[in-house]
């Protein structure tokens, strides 16, 4: 008789890890039955994956990032916040009873969710880590969950957060690490690379409107870096979502900037856009102007160095940004404290100019990168545990 599954998430960064747990467990577990419950947007990971989602999905105004402002918090509740969860939570509750497991990728909330089916269940706290503050707090309510015996195991992000919680006396905590970097793989894309020119890779993240607001800034940096150096001398490629690239006529045109089948130009500066070479743009670049939150991370874990610049969110925020130098450590450098002003660009564009230039601190990136998150293989490290309580 088949087991079966269910995930629950609440973020796009935690829908992202799970399903790359999910590809690993169906490579060792072809039989086993799966399904999931995104508590934030429309659940795109799973649906790429054809996994069967078992309630009501919406996308609310902040994105799920209502707790960077209260402000955005007040506009997914009149967009019906409450009831959705509600919904969500009795369809969770109505199909748990078949499930031999549940796995709970997220904050208190997933967890919460988990709790309540009364089944056994396997956490990964994802987008909590000790980095932030050098002690994680969890809170009385996501305390007494974790410590509980329905939940068989915990699994980090980073190895400092499974030492940290250990410590704190949840010796069930592991090292899980970041579940996308198993796939972080070069595909051989051609990058229409000029040779002997570092290559700086632009990530304005995913969430469509935001990311567009996101590129066009990043496109001003672009423009005040070439006006530092002989242009061209550096490869800018961006990974775009294809949302964003097809509107990459509006934005050059907004700009003022020339398109053509994915190139932009103007000045002598020049940015090629890609929807389907994120792994490539990522691996091979020297250096990542990031507006963003798991990309960057996945930069970060595998060695690379990050300039930042606060957009308008409501993710990529000073305060996220902020909150992102403090978890990644040396590698990440945010520059300004506002949303990106001409003043703000410039000192950026002279930042990068200089980054390339520093080889001693670029090595120090790819160290970081590895002692902060470990080595890569947290997809199949969750996914033979979760086998194992299966």
């Amino acid at each position: 008789m088949s087991k079966r599954i269910l995930f629950i998430s609440n973020g796009h960064g935690e829908d992202n890890h799970s399903s790359h747990v999910i590809q690993t467990l169906q490579q060792l577990c072809p039989s086993l039955e799966i399904a999931a419950m995104p508590l934030v947007g429309e659940g795109k990971a799973y649906r790429s994956l054809d996994i069967p989602i078992i309630g009501p999905t919406q996308i609310m105004p902040s994105g799920g990032f209502f707790y960077m402002n209260r402000v955005h918090l007040l506009k997914d509740l009149r967009a019906g916040l409450l009831g959705l969860t509600w919904q969500q939570l009795q369809a969770v509750l109505a199909y748990a009873p078949s499930c031999n497991l549940i796995m709970s990728t997220g904050d208190v909330v997933s967890q919460s969710f988990a709790y309540l089916t009364g089944l056994p269940f396997v956490a990964f706290i994802s987008c909590l880590s000790s980095l932030y503050e050098g002690k994680l707090n969890l809170g009385p309510i996501l305390w007494s969950i974790l410590q509980g015996d329905r939940c068989q195991c915990v699994f980090t992000r980073d190895l400092y957060t499974a030492k940290d919680l250990q410590q704190q006396g949840i010796i069930k905590t592991q090292f899980g690490g970041i579940p996308s970097l198993d796939r972080l793989i070069p595909t051989g894309k051609d990058l229409q690379l000029i040779e002997n020119q570092p290559l700086v890779a632009l990530l304005p993240g995913s969430r469509i409107e935001e990311a567009i607001r996101n590129f066009r800034v990043q496109l001003k940096l672009v423009l005040a870096i070439s006006q530092l150096t002989d242009a061209p001398t550096i490869n800018f490629r961006a990974a775009l979502v294809p949302g964003v690239m097809n509107q990459l006529e509006a934005i050059a045109t907004a700009e003022g900037w020339e398109h053509h089948q994915g190139r932009l130009t103007r000045e002598g500066a020049e940015v090629i856009c890609y929807s389907d070479a994120f792994n490539d743009i990522v691996y091979h670049c020297d250096l990542v102007i990031g507006m963003a939150g798991l990309a960057v991370d996945q930069a970060v874990a595998i060695g690379k160095a990050v300039i930042q610049i606060p957009g308008e969110g409501p993710q990529f925020t000073y305060k996220f940004a902020e909150a992102q130098t403090r978890l990644l450590g040396i590698s990440v450098q945010t520059i300004g404290t506002t949303p990106a002003t001409e003043e703000i660009i410039q000192t950026a564009g002279v930042k990068v100019v200089d980054t390339l230039a520093d080889s001693e601190y670029l090595a120090k990136c790819r160290q970081n990168g590895l002692e902060r998150f470990g080595r890569q293989g947290a997809s199949s490290r969750i996914a033979e545990t979760l086998l194992k309580y299966l």
